[in-house]
């Protein structure tokens, strides 16, 4: 093999479609997870289960959880990430947003050249399908479809009008020339099914003789010599095997695994390997530190006759049994949505440059990622901080390779983050009580909070992941980052990492866009020889 691929998820599908459209290359994908085979994965509203549900019952989601955080009263966070081919596009909300230029911008200026907004857009461009078509900003021709939802909810366009009589301007475009405003998301759908990284690069191609897809294959280590990545052992039914690696190994298994896997073949900081009786084979300070994540709370609505919204009743279980015949016949209908239809990008304080908080309106009661059985019908609404400042970190609980890591986002370690959640709290709170959202009925669960201090309260006790862990392999050039611009590991050879991890700072918005276009960039420079 001359490439092999560590985690088939939105950048590894990428890198194993681009790399092996040369002839000459084989390519092999290793995969943890099975082939995105479930309905549920398909079907837009499957999401409901799928990133709730943990992998005893569903083997499609790791299901993790991050170490006690005492930014949220000592709760520990929920981790949901795809266990699947596609990896967490097959089971996410299928947004489509990228952030801001200055995002981008900001990795150039610490020093990560060709990483600014004008070098990573025609790599946005290159990946996408949108189905309005080409402009400055968007791409009709590549793989991924993006695409405005089938069937809106009357609450969503409901909550865009709340937005816009709360003073912000109905944004049509949240990738366009200006992120700021609310309006309802493009997704990652194509004729009324999801459209994940799996169905965009990996399907169309799995006949090529040179890729090799292997799923059930959990990598344990990374094989190294004389200083050389030089291919991966991993785990399928119970017995190790090995693959080699002629030319380079690319792990791409995300923000949390990505790091586990290079602590547990001995690169990552050498005193924390000799805990646990590691050998050093590469001190690399840095692999682990830098984790974030935009940290979130939820408000819940009660709206007991708003039958429009998903929620549990007997009226409500006969209209989804009508929804899935309707969705079989014609995939359209209730079952397209995305639960997140709507949302915007507002600023806590007018004097911000860009928008520092993101919402998401959800067509359903959201309690506990939808883990809660709560009855009744309602809606929700999220409010994260798009540029934290906390700081955390990825460290191994044992050498045992198939024991998950200890996560540590830190949530709210940074007082203001705090501060911007409560503001975003409380801005959310005005907007939702709209004459557009208040006539429809409803009543906020938390209304009774009124206090900067009761509603810290609640921050505390509810807060947690908007599913954007970021950061672990960081991309720089100062002490504690673990590859270069090339996404190269410092001081070995033949190793990259392309994937979230690798973000020096998280972007403001949902990151999934933001991982295929960095394997799109990638995938562009190993093909030149970079």
């Amino acid at each position: 093999m001359d490439y092999v691929i560590v985690g088939g998820g939105s950048a590894g599908c990428v890198l194993a479609a681009r790399l092996s459209e040369d002839p000459a290359v084989q390519v092999t994908l290793l995969e943890a997870g099975p082939p995105d085979r479930s309905v549920l994965i398909h079907c837009p509203a499957g999401l409901g289960v799928m990133a709730s549900a943990p992998s005893s019952r569903l083997a499609h989601n790791w299901a993790l959880a991050t170490v006690p955080q005492p930014g949220l009263n000592g709760r520990r966070g929920y981790q949901p990430r795809g266990k699947v081919l596609g990896g967490s596009s097959s089971i996410n909300a299928m947004i489509y947003t990228r952030g801001v230029p200055q995002d981008y911008d900001a990795w150039a200026a610490e020093g990560n050249a060709g990483w600014g907004w004008h070098d990573v857009l025609p790599f946005f461009k290159r990946a996408e399908h949108n189905e309005r078509g080409a402009d400055a900003f968007h791409g009709a021709d590549g793989p991924l479809n993006v695409m405005d939802l089938c069937d809106p909810n009357p609450f969503s366009r409901a909550f865009v009008e709340a937005g816009m009589q709360a003073g912000y301007r109905h944004n049509t475009d949240f990738n366009g020339a200006s992120q700021e405003g609310v309006g309802l998301y493009q997704v990652t759908h194509r004729r009324g099914e999801r459209f994940s990284a799996a169905k965009a690069y990996l399907t169309p191609n799995l006949g090529r003789p040179n890729l090799r897809v292997v799923t059930g294959a959990h990598a344990t280590r990374v094989l190294l010599e004389r200083g050389r990545a030089v291919g991966v052992a991993y785990v399928q039914h119970g017995r190790e095997h090995t693959v080699r690696a002629g030319r380079e190994v690319i792990l791409s298994a995300g923000a949390l695994l990505s790091p586990q896997l290079l602590m547990l073949s001995g690169i990552g900081p050498a005193s924390h390997l000799r805990q646990h009786g590691i050998a050093v084979a590469h001190d690399l300070p840095g692999v682990g530190a830098h984790l974030h994540d935009h940290p979130d709370v939820v408000q819940v609505w009660d709206a007991n006759h708003a039958y429009d919204l998903f929620g549990l009743s007997l009226r409500g279980g006969w209209r989804v049994a009508g929804a899935i015949r309707q969705w079989r016949r014609e995939r359209r209908g209730l079952l397209t949505t995305n639960f997140a239809e709507a949302g915007g990008f507002i600023k806590s304080d007018a004097a911000e440059p860009v928008p520092d908080l993101q919402l998401h309106f959800v067509v359903g009661k959201l309690v506990n990622h939808g883990r809660d059985t709560v009855f009744g019908h309602g809606f929700s609404c999220h409010v994260c901080v798009l540029r934290p400042r906390s700081r955390g970190s990825l460290r191994l609980a044992s050498s045992d390779p198939l024991a998950p890591p200890l996560i540590d986002p830190a949530f709210l370690q940074d007082d203001d983050d705090t501060r911007r959640l409560v503001a975003g709290f409380r801005l959310m709170r005005e907007l939702l009580n709209r004459p557009a959202l208040a006539r429809r009925g409803g009543v906020e669960r938390s209304a009774a909070l009124r206090s900067d201090t009761e509603i810290e309260g609640f921050v505390r006790q509810h807060a947690d992941t908007i599913y954007h862990p970021v950061g672990t392999c960081r991309m720089g050039h100062g002490v504690l980052d673990v590859v270069d611009d090339h996404l190269r590991v410092h001081g070995l050879e033949g190793l990259r990492v392309v994937d979230a991890s690798a973000m020096p700072a998280i972007v403001g918005g949902n990151t999934n866009a933001p991982v295929i276009m960095m394997a799109e960039k990638a995938a562009a420079l190993m093909r030149a020889g970079g």
